[in-house]
Formats: C-alpha cells, sequence, structure tokens
C-alpha cells in the first residue's frame, strides 16, 4: 500500500468538548479526501462529548473506522501520547486533531500531496501549515504568522514548526514518534516534542504557508495564538516567571530519553543547547549560540538570549 492509497488515521484528543466538537467532527465528514479513519481518546469528560462521538461513530462507522478510547486522565499532552501509543502496527499516515477547530475540506488531500510530492517514503517526514485564528464564533482574527524561515534542529529546541492540529506525518515519522512515546515521560506540548524528535532523528519536516482550518480561540485553549502585540509580550513573561526555563526542562529530559536516536548533529547541538542553561555567562552565551538555537523573529530571539542571561533557559 502506498501513500496515495493509505488510510490517513485521525487522532483526536477530546476533553469536555461539547461547545465545539461537532463543528469539528463535520469538518471531518467534509473532506475531500475520504479515505481517513478517526482514533478518539476522550480524557473522561462530565459534560455530552463521549455522547457526541457515540452519535458521530453510529451515523459513519459504515465508511470510516472509529475508534473511542477512554484516556490516560492527565491532561492534553498525555492524552496524545497515548493516542501516539495506541496506533495500530500497520499505520502508514497520521493526522492530529483538536476537538475546536473547522477544517477546510482540502485539509487532508493538501498534506497528502504534499507528503506524496516529497518523495521521501523512507525518510521520517512531518508536514505542517498554516492556520487561520478565528475568535470563538469563528469570525476571521487573523492569519497566523507567514514563516518563511527553514526548519532545523535549534529552531525546534526553542518553538514549534506549527500548530500540531495542521500536521500529518508518514510512517517511518509515526514508527519513531512511537518509539520515543515509550521512552518518554511527559511533554509540554505533543506537536512541539513531535517537530523536536523528527528533526533530531534526521528526519524532514515539510511547512505549508497556506492555511488549512479555523483555529478557534477561547478560554480554554492550552496555548494560546501570538496575533498581537498584547499575546507577544505574554511570550516574553513566560521568560520572566520562568516558565520557559520549566518547559526547557521538560523537553530537555524528553530529548534526552530518546538521544540514541538522534545524528550526530543533533546530539551536539542538545548538549550545547543544555549547557546554555549553567555555569558562567561567557559560556552560556558561546553555548546557546553553537546550539544553533534561534526563534523566526529578532524579538524573539532577543527574549530567548535575555532568557540565557538572566539564568532562565
Amino acid at each position: 500500500m502506498t501513500q496515495d492509497t493509505a488510510k490517513i488515521l485521525i487522532l483526536l484528543a477530546t476533553y469536555n468538548g461539547d461547545a465545539f466538537l461537532q463543528e469539528q467532527l463535520d469538518s471531518l465528514i467534509a473532506q475531500t479526501d475520504k479515505n481517513w479513519d478517526l482514533l478518539v481518546s476522550d480524557d473522561g469528560s462530565s459534560d455530552t462529548t463521549v455522547e457526541i462521538l457515540q452519535r458521530f461513530k453510529q451515523a459513519h462507522s459504515t465508511d470510516h473506522d472509529i475508534t473511542i478510547l477512554t484516556g490516560p486522565q492527565s491532561g492534553c499532552a498525555q492524552n496524545f501520547l497515548f493516542l501516539i501509543r495506541s496506533i495500530p502496527e500497520n499505520t502508514r499516515l497520521i493526522s492530529f486533531s483538536d476537538q475546536d477547530d473547522v477544517w477546510f475540506p482540502d485539509k487532508l488531500a493538501r498534506a497528502r500531496k504534499a507528503l506524496n510530492e516529497a518523495k521521501q517514503p523512507s525518510t521520517p517526514l512531518l508536514y505542517a501549515a498554516d492556520v487561520l485564528i478565528c475568535d470563538h464564533k469563528l469570525a476571521p482574527l487573523h492569519t497566523f504568522q507567514k514563516r518563511t524561515w527553514t526548519p532545523s534542529v535549534g529552531n525546534s529546541f526553542v518553538q514549534s514548526i506549527g500548530a500540531g492540529n495542521t500536521m500529518m506525518l508518514n510512517a517511518p515519522a509515526i514508527r519513531l514518534l512511537q518509539t520515543a512515546a515509550n521512552e518518554v515521560d511527559d511533554v509540554v506540548v505533543h506537536d512541539w516534542w513531535a517537530y523536536q524528535v523528527i528533526s533530531c532523528c534526521g528526519g524532514t519536516v515539510l511547512r505549508d504557508p497556506n492555511a488549512v482550518l479555523r483555529y478557534r480561540q477561547h478560554d480554554n485553549n492550552v496555548i494560546g495564538s501570538n496575533i498581537s502585540r498584547w499575546g507577544q509580550l505574554q511570550r516574553v513573561r513566560f521568560v520572566s516567571d520562568r516558565r520557559f526555563a520549566k518547559w526547557n526542562d521538560i523537553n530537555i529530559k524528553a530529548l534526552n530519553a530518546s538521544r540514541k536516536h538522534f545524528t550526530a548533529e543533533a546530539k551536539r547541538a542538545l548538549s550545547y543547547y543544555s549547557a546554555a542553561r549553567f555555569g558562567p555567562l561567557p559560556k552560556r552565551l558561546v553555548a546557546l549560540f553553537r546550539s544553533g538555537a534561534a526563534r523566526q523573529r529578532r524579538r524573539g530571539n532577543f527574549a530567548l538570549y535575555l532568557a540565557c542571561i538572566t539564568k532562565r533557559l
């Protein structure tokens, strides 16, 4: 079976999502690429989320294999790790899904086409795209920042390539993530970790500049978008209140758990990035530079080096 004909397994993590879940499910049915199945992990919802999922399964199980699992009830990141560990061994394509967005009809088709056109069937591939940021009623607010930078190991240490709900991965990338998922205890967020693992293991990251879904902003988003100066200031606050340092603690521990799979270049970069967090200031700054760690905007790099200087990296 090739990627052209392979089923896409959509991984959907849910938790008390009944306010918006039905619209997301309807957008799955509206996909032009109908060759997909759905694996859901509900993390202990106390609203009508499970009932919505059961009705959806009953209505569409003739055309799609829909499986609903009970999640670990340990938060969003652990729920997605559980889904990754639960992927059947013959799965050749996966796509992550949040519970509160609306996909454009060609979302799956675009991602499948991009992976096919890469012509690297034996290389771990991760595809990510842009999003249209909307308010809670799906009124457009802003497109995600158009990024022209090249994905890299160093960049993966300090930010994600894109939202997980835009991502699709091929079979080698799936096997790699499953192996890594069984080696880690925790991650900050699954999409950032996936970008790190694929990059550090010599995979290829494909970035589509086009929006593929409506990304709903509301009070319960785990990590909101960065669409305003206020949002950018909030990112700087992550440095000042040590949240970024805590994220680095989790990320570096997770990466070290899978270090044996990394390329030599990635191992060196991770060692330098880890060294940038401790010791005398000159050595920290040199180590950060040598790690290749960099964000895509000047103000982001300013905050990164400020974190290094103030021992908040």
